[in-house]
């Protein structure tokens, strides 16, 4: 059996699931409104992500996209510079993920408001601290895009920020000394990718005070070196104490996010979210697939748990242009192919 990258297209394009021995065909059309691909990793025995933190997951087909009327046997090409790599990262342990476990009416606690991190929930910061270094990811990643309350910031900052601070620096601090209830140094932004707040990657809001943000004039101090830049009101104007957002719109909301990173020039970039923004998205999309994919996108993602994801534009989304592609005849000269000159 082989290991997976499931591919999820937007396009009412085909797919065949392949056994490993390619005698079962399966075809499945898929019909999702988006206009990319989302590629997962999973992990196998023998073939696992090195990015995934942790990655139990597994399948047995493999998967062959077909473009229309002209089936790709095996691997389907797509130009490098219409993707983006994604890494997808759900905060770590809160505060309300262990009253709400306990009691689930403990969601509705005003104690709960803006939740942060527990003790544990900074282990597993750590640990993913850890990883994305030994990936690769850190070194690579070029944004870090975060949803603004203090459980993702401490995870965005936690986990992709410098070492510590150091004394005499000019930079200003990704998170103060003991913000938000961490008991943690100040974390520094020295050598390490920009971070910015978008409220398009919150939670589900309404309802729960755990999922209501603070003014945006009390997380600057905390964090200095985020940028706030794009939330456009001071107060949390998109919580509602009476009116919890419908799961049909938190995944509208995902669609809307996921076309709003084709406008960002950066081609690698993680995004610190949450559990429910992220389940509700990934589940639009694979509907017609085969039942094991399905599966395989709409698990829900552990704590601290991080996932690397390829998003292709294929309806022209995005503009950039090729920074690897070299158009040859330097200098110029004949170049007629032989099976043309045949011709």
């Amino acid at each position: 059996m082989t290991s997976l990258l499931p591919t999820i297209s937007g396009n009412n394009n085909n797919i065949l699931l392949l056994s490993p021995n390619n005698k079962n065909k399966l075809s499945y059309s898929l019909r999702d409104s988006a206009s990319f691909i989302i590629s997962f990793n999973t992990k196998h025995k023998r073939f696992s992500s090195p990015t995934y933190f942790p990655t139990p997951r597994s399948s047995s087909f493999s998967v062959v996209a077909e473009m229309g009327s002209n089936p790709l046997p095996g691997t389907t090409v797509y130009p490098l510079h219409r993707s983006k790599t994604i890494h997808l990262v759900r905060h770590a342990q809160g505060i309300h993920n262990v009253a709400g476990e306990k009691d689930h009416s403990a969601y509705l606690s005003q104690e709960l408001f803006d939740a942060h991190l527990t003790p544990l929930g900074w282990q597993q910061v750590d640990n993913l601290h850890k990883h994305v270094r030994a990936s690769g990811v850190f070194d690579r990643v070029e944004l870090v895009v975060v949803s603004p309350l203090l459980r993702t910031m401490q995870t965005a900052v936690g986990t992709f920020g410098g070492e510590g601070c150091a004394d005499g620096t000019n930079a200003p601090p990704l998170m103060m000394e003991n913000a938000g209830n961490s008991d943690r140094a100040a974390i520094s932004s020295l050598k390490c990718p920009p971070f910015l707040a978008v409220e398009l990657c919150r939670e589900h809001m309404g309802v729960h005070p755990c999922d209501q943000r603070r003014s945006i004039s009390e997380y600057k101090p905390l964090f200095p070196a985020i940028d706030f830049s794009l939330i456009e009101n001071e107060a949390d104007v998109l919580w509602k104490a009476d009116v919890r957002e419908k799961n049909e719109e938190v995944a509208a909301r995902g669609k809307k996010f996921l076309d709003w990173l084709w406008t960002r020039k950066e081609k690698e970039i993680a995004v610190v979210t949450h559990s429910g923004f992220l389940v509700h998205t990934l589940r639009e999309f694979g509907d017609d697939c085969h039942p094991s994919i399905k599966d395989e996108m709409g698990t829900f993602f552990n704590n601290c748990e991080l996932r690397s994801v390829v998003i292709v534009d294929r309806s022209m989304i995005g503009s950039d242009s090729s920074t690897t592609d070299f158009p040859g005849k330097i200098p110029s000269g004949a170049d007629v192919p032989s099976d043309t000159a045949a011709n």
